[in-house]
């Protein structure tokens, strides 16, 4: 039970939810960088949360299968085909034995996420089975895709045999919109303050929040560094290294901030600004360069009920979808 990789796209890789639990040890988190994005498109497929599925970034993915699969896919504006039909994104849908899957390059966005029913049984790394493109290990032998490569596939369960299969190529049940394209032309990431707001100047405060960033070509998995009014320091003395995380808001000497993103360090030293919330990540996965990006601020206590509400209701998505499927 595999898959043939007969067309790896711009940078595709084996991604889940990450590798938790080693950030002490300078390991980072990882997994996909929308990590919702690729639970709502396992969610779709029968599988865990954690199961391990596809990142794909621009470029034509192609993959064909040795076995019946169901498959869903979440985040940019991709196209996908199986066969000669189209699969939208958050709809599961059934690729037969021998029968190609094509996803083809963005419109908006530059990312997306792809699931396929039993997971990508690649071994597991300190417990996750994402690839680390920086300490190439994980994944698929610790790289991205490459033409020609074959990834093994777990068991399924009989969910592409399931009842509610029979006669039926795409599944007619959905996830929530904001859920399965993620991309965004008027991109605008809710903050936090961090901790060292009050070591910068009014300006580069009133800045951060006014005006527009580029986002720059040297941007990747680990971070978007981003273009605009230099953000300056009351205080421009050293700080000690301390702990960031994904959509943490570091700014370097030279007053150009960076959103870290997925693949970040696990300790930085300059200081950080804000922090974009959980439920904004999503977006900012979509993020290219060229690409403008704004920030609005918002208190702690919003930040912190957006996600209890998104978690309650994907909660829900769950038990919905067990219902069709049971």
């Amino acid at each position: 039970m595999n898959a043939l990789v007969r067309s790896a796209g711009f940078l595709t890789s084996v991604q889940d939810l990450g590798r938790t639990g080693y950030r002490q040890s300078g390991v980072s988190v990882g997994g996909a960088l929308d990590s919702f994005a690729l639970r709502v498109a396992n969610a779709l497929v029968g599988n865990e949360d954690g199961a391990a599925g596809l990142e794909a970034t621009l470029g034509t993915l192609r993959l064909r299968f040795n076995d019946q699969r169901v498959v869903a896919w979440c985040g940019g504006g991709f196209t996908v085909r199986i066969g000669d039909g189209e699969l939208p994104p958050g709809h599961a849908g059934r690729v037969a034995k021998d029968e190609e899957l094509v996803m083809t390059a963005p419109q908006t966005g530059s990312r997306a996420w792809l699931a396929i029913s039993g997971g990508i049984n690649v071994p597991l790394v300190l417990g996750s089975r994402s690839t680390d493109l920086r300490g190439n290990f994980g994944g698929h032998e610790g790289r991205p895709l490459h033409d020609g490569d074959t990834l093994p596939l777990g068991d399924d369960g009989g969910l592409k045999t399931a009842a509610p299969w029979k006669n039926r190529k795409i599944a007619e049940w959905t996830a929530p919109t904001p859920w399965v394209t993620t991309a965004r032309r008027d991109r605008f990431l809710r903050i936090v303050r961090g901790p060292e707001w009050n070591r910068f100047t009014s300006n580069a405060q009133a800045s951060l929040v006014a005006t527009a960033f580029t986002v720059t070509p040297d941007s990747d998995r680990m971070g978007a560094r981003l273009d605009g009014p230099p953000l300056d320091r009351t205080d421009p003395g050293d700080l000690l290294s301390e702990a960031v995380a994904p959509g943490t808001l570091q700014v370097p000497p030279n007053g150009q901030p960076i959103l870290l993103l997925g693949d970040c360090q696990t300790i930085g030293g300059y200081p950080k600004i804000a922090h974009v919330i959980t439920v904004d990540l999503p977006i900012a996965a979509q993020l290219w360069p060229g690409d403008l990006v704004r920030f609005h601020e918002v208190p702690l206590t919003e930040a912190q009920e957006l996600l209890r509400e998104r978690e309650e209701n994907y909660a829900r998505f769950r038990v919905g979808l067990s219902l069709h499927t049971s």
